[in-house]
């Protein structure tokens, strides 16, 4: 139930594991073992059915097509990634520019103006480790005074041609970030990752001759296809595993440091 709406519940799995709540090793730790089982139930099942057919094209085809979709997962969680450290700096050019445009306010206007700035480049810090979302209420707050304070205190056509554009710039650029920070794909595209990683697994098993169990090839299968889905989640989802993006925030801190 969200909103409202109560999910059925063959769409309850795709939620939870789009979810960013969900722990990326976990994840990884649970389809380890099930890849494991499903390339030992299928090793069974052909031993069982004694069947000497190969069908080459099938499984080609079957799995050609999960490297493609895994192929595409990566490479976008990999290029939304970049987008969040680009947005990142985009961001802190937009601050810096109606910071420096202060400078076209009267004299006695200016240090309440730049006491704000300094307090909204801080709350737009750490957000990946902090916050679910990327917009904190701080930060709205503060952009809502930054906003009044200025159109207040810009009395002359410079100030308001010039500094009240910049300000605007600045809280376009906050939005642009939220959108990009919550912009993830459908949950069915991860639901059929892991659809494909077990029907893959099950065809591996399924295609091995009968006879001892080669364990190389086993846990090399397992291993490759779980580390893979494991990087994406980490990727596609920074503030939730390990990997964290809290370094793109040098940008930021220098220029906080910088604001007097």
């Amino acid at each position: 139930m969200q909103d409202g709406f109560c999910y059925p519940e063959s769409c309850q799995f795709a939620i939870v594991i789009c979810s960013p709540m969900i722990f990326p090793p976990l994840l990884a730790l649970l389809l380890f073992p099930a890849m494991l089982l499903l390339i030992e139930l299928g090793r069974r099942v052909r031993s069982r059915q004694n069947c000497t057919f190969e069908s080459n094209a099938i499984e080609g085809a079957v799995f050609a097509l999960f490297g493609l979709l895994l192929a595409f997962t990566f490479s976008g969680a990999v290029a939304r990634y970049d987008a969040h450290r680009q947005l990142v700096v985009q961001e802190s050019n937009a601050i810096r520019v109606a910071y420096l445009r202060l400078d076209l306010l009267p004299a006695q206007s200016q240090p309440r103006l730049r006491q704000l700035f300094r307090e909204y480049t801080t709350s737009r810090l750490y957000l990946y480790d902090t916050v679910v979302k990327e917009t904190s209420p701080e930060s709205q707050r503060l952009q809502r005074e930054i906003w009044s304070e200025a159109v207040a205190a810009a009395t002359t056509p410079d100030a308001s041609r010039l500094l009240l554009p910049a300000i605007n710039n600045m809280a376009d650029t906050m939005a642009v970030r939220q959108n990009a920070f919550n912009m993830h794909p459908p949950g069915i595209v991860f639901l059929l990752l892991f659809i494909f990683s077990l029907g893959c697994a099950f065809l591996a098993g399924y295609s091995m001759t009968v006879g001892a169990r080669n364990w190389i090839y086993i846990f090399a299968l397992a291993a490759a296809v779980t580390l893979t889905i494991y990087a994406t989640l980490e990727i596609e989802f920074p503030q939730q595993g390990l990997l964290r993006l809290s370094h793109t925030d040098n940008t930021l801190i220098n220029l906080r440091n910088s604001m007097n």
